[in-house]
Formats: structure tokens, C-alpha cells, sequence
């Protein structure tokens, strides 16, 4: 059984940092309207974008007063970073690397089991992430650097095993950040792939970067 990657359990408990708002003390009233509001806002950013949504537009939009907003959220930021712990993070999608685990799925089934399940669960996810990291404050960014980098540096690690290749290949690392940004490729091209089923998609680019990360790495 291949090993169990430390870094990534460690890198998915650091979530972006949340505002610690208290002046409402019903707990269950703050989770639902903070829900309301998220709610509201993701088809905001996604739709008009995060530059150009503003509270007014999320109250409008989930119903919740403006002048109690504040209540539950600390602003725009606050909410995009909730957005992205909820949907980003979520811990209950696998990754690729979580699927490579097992030695027993071909390179081409784990790629192709990971589009779909990317593309079905993390599609909202995967539009908010891209369109806003411009947006998103320095120290938030680094987090998701951060996370992403381990993600990647698992996919290596991982491949290094399938491939029997040394540790520190840097043909792995780049391979690995290519796997990743294909995951963003269904939700990215929907305006263009409406008409082609995910499952085609997904099993036509996996035969595809299989071969590519064979080929690449020169396996026989």
C-alpha cells in the first residue's frame, strides 16, 4: 500500500482565516444567516464578479437586512473566505494524490475519476477560486499558495511511485501543476463544452495525460 502523505492531512486542517464576530449570541442564528449570506454571494461573485458585487447586492440577494450584516460577517473578504473554506476545502472530494494511493487504478482511470468528481462536486468551487484570487488579500493568497503547492508536491510524490522515478524530479512537479490546472477545465470551458457529456471529457483528456506523463518521464 503506498504511503499516507503527512503533508497533505497537516496542510488541510489551515483554513483561511475567518472574522470572530460576536455580537449575536444565538449560535444557530449566526450559522444560518452567515449561510443566507454566502448563499447569496456566491452566485454574486460568480455571475457579476467579486470586484463589482457589493453588500448592497449580497443583501439583496440573500434577503438579509443591511444593516444587520455586520452582525455576521466582518465584509466582502470575509465572506469570499468563508466561500472558499466551505467549497475550496472541502475535505470530503478526493484528490488526485488521494487517489493514486491505490496501486490497483491505472493512471488513466484515477485521472479520469478525478475530473469527474472535481467537475461534479467542486464546479462552483473551482469558478469562485479562479475568478477571485486576484481579489483576495496578501495573506490569503499565501495561504492558498500554500495549499496548493502541497498538492502538488503529493501528485509528485505519488507519480514517483507509479513511475519509479527518484524523488525531486523536476519533470514530476510540473506534470503534477499541469494534472491540477486540468481539473479546473470543465467547469472553466462550460461556455464551450455544453453539449459534450463529462464523462467523455474527462475520459478523453485522462488517456491523453497519461500518455503525456509516460512519455515525459520516458516510462517503457
Amino acid at each position: 500500500m503506498a504511503r499516507e502523505n503527512a503533508r497533505m492531512r497537516a496542510v488541510r486542517k489551515e483554513l483561511l482565516e475567518e472574522a470572530d464576530i460576536t455580537n449575536v449570541r444565538n449560535r444557530d442564528l449566526i450559522q444560518a444567516k452567515r449561510q443566507q449570506i454566502c448563499e447569496g454571494a456566491l452566485e454574486l461573485f460568480i455571475d457579476k464578479g467579486f470586484a463589482a458585487t457589493t453588500i448592497r447586492d449580497i443583501c439583496a440577494r440573500s434577503g438579509v437586512n443591511q444593516a444587520s450584516i455586520y452582525d455576521y460577517i466582518a465584509d466582502k473578504n470575509d465572506i469570499l473566505r468563508r466561500l472558499l473554506n466551505q467549497l475550496w476545502f472541502r475535505t470530503d472530494v478526493p484528490t488526485l494524490p488521494d487517489i493514486l494511493t491505490d496501486h490497483s487504478v491505472p493512471l488513466e482511470e484515477a485521472i479520469e475519476r478525478y475530473l469527474i468528481v472535481s467537475w461534479k462536486r467542486k464546479r462552483q468551487a473551482t469558478l469562485l477560486a479562479y475568478r477571485t484570487i486576484p481579489h483576495l488579500r496578501q495573506e490569503d493568497r499565501r495561504a492558498m499558495r500554500l495549499r496548493e503547492i502541497a498538492v502538488m508536491k503529493d501528485l509528485a510524490d505519488q507519480l514517483a511511485d507509479r513511475l519509479g522515478v527518484g524523488p525531486g524530479d523536476q519533470r514530476l512537479e510540473i506534470i503534477a501543476n499541469l494534472m491540477v490546472f486540468l481539473s479546473a477545465f470543465g467547469p472553466m470551458r462550460d461556455w464551450l463544452n455544453r453539449d459534450q457529456p463529462d464523462e467523455l471529457i474527462a475520459r478523453t483528456i485522462a488517456k491523453g495525460a497519461a500518455a503525456m506523463i509516460r512519455a515525459s518521464i520516458g516510462e517503457d
